[in-house]
């Protein structure tokens, strides 16, 4: 609870008021002057003492003779001293950390896992009453939960669903935890820790796989290449030009520096002539073959 000024500001104002009065009564008697001090200063103090003040995200649980009696605040309200107790409950969402703990996975792996619990009260009056100490209560049932939890998953569930296994252990909790006025609102898996030889062996499997989808990768890219290739020389060989032009273009891009010198043994269009006289004297040959028998 905050400091309740209050409270104070009102004894002080009550004390100098009181003072007053007995000053005055001190010019009758003093002894008179000393029990109305007396009393006037225990009756400030109790009075002061009823007046109380919760902030906006706290609930002030109200035990009267030791038995519960309502629940008050926010703000400024008023209980009878000496009779009324009160106990505080934060109702903002609060956080526990549940502790690092081996467990074994339903693989007989051993894992060290932590986390952290995110829950706020919903109810004070249940809060109190219900359980003695209700943030180690629900630290407790949180770390058993977790247990129990991991114990029936694999190794590999349990690196791969992380969000299920954190609103599995959330449902636990608000399943042990019924009654008590908590609300749980989230838990979060921190850190899982795996013995040395293990993470050596997901390493080498992990690399694996990765070595594995490059050369699919690869073989995939070189057989797309090929493919590539084998339309383009069919469509250059439809074109006459298209090979010159290609031709051209490759010799052209290796730049104008010394130590890209290109030498050509013949010039293009004497290849040209040449393959065409090929393929004249081979149409001729296959003439003449096919004239042969009749002769």
């Amino acid at each position: 609870m905050t400091v309740n000024y209050i409270s104070a500001l009102f004894f002080v104002l009550l004390l100098l008021l009181g003072i007053v009065l007995a000053v005055a009564i001190g010019q009758v008697g003093l002894v008179y002057a000393l029990i109305f001090g007396v009393a006037w200063l225990f009756f400030d103090f109790v009075l002061a003492s009823s007046i109380r003040l919760a902030l906006q995200w706290e609930k002030a649980v109200v035990f009267r003779l030791g038995k519960y009696h309502t629940v008050k605040g926010p703000g400024l309200f008023l209980v009878v001293p000496l009779i009324d107790q009160i106990r505080v409950v934060d109702t903002r969402v609060l956080a526990v950390n549940i502790p690092k703990q081996q467990v074994i996975t339903r693989d007989n792996v051993p894992v060290t896992i932590d986390g952290v619990l995110f829950f706020r009260v919903h109810n004070a009056a249940e809060a109190i009453i219900m359980v003695q100490d209700y943030r180690t209560m629900i630290a407790q049932y949180a770390q058993t939960s977790l247990r129990d939890v991991i114990g029936q998953l694999t190794l590999d569930q349990l690196l791969t669903e992380r969000e299920e296994i954190a609103a599995s252990i959330t449902r636990h909790v608000e399943k042990d935890t019924k009654g008590w006025g908590l609300e749980v609102t989230g838990l979060r898996i921190q850190d899982i820790d795996m013995p040395e030889e293990l993470k050596k062996m997901m390493s080498r499997q992990a690399s694996a796989e990765r070595e594995k989808r490059a050369t699919i990768t690869k073989a995939e890219g070189d057989k797309e290449a090929a493919v590539n290739l084998a339309l383009a020389a069919k469509t250059m060989a439809e074109s006459p030009g298209a090979m010159q032009l290609r031709t051209l273009q490759t010799i052209d891009g290796l730049g104008p520096t010394a130590s890209n010198t290109v030498v050509l043994a013949l010039p293009v269009d004497v290849l040209e002539s040449l393959a065409a006289f090929r393929d004249a004297v081979r149409g001729r040959g296959m003439a003449d073959t096919r004239a042969w028998p009749s002769a």
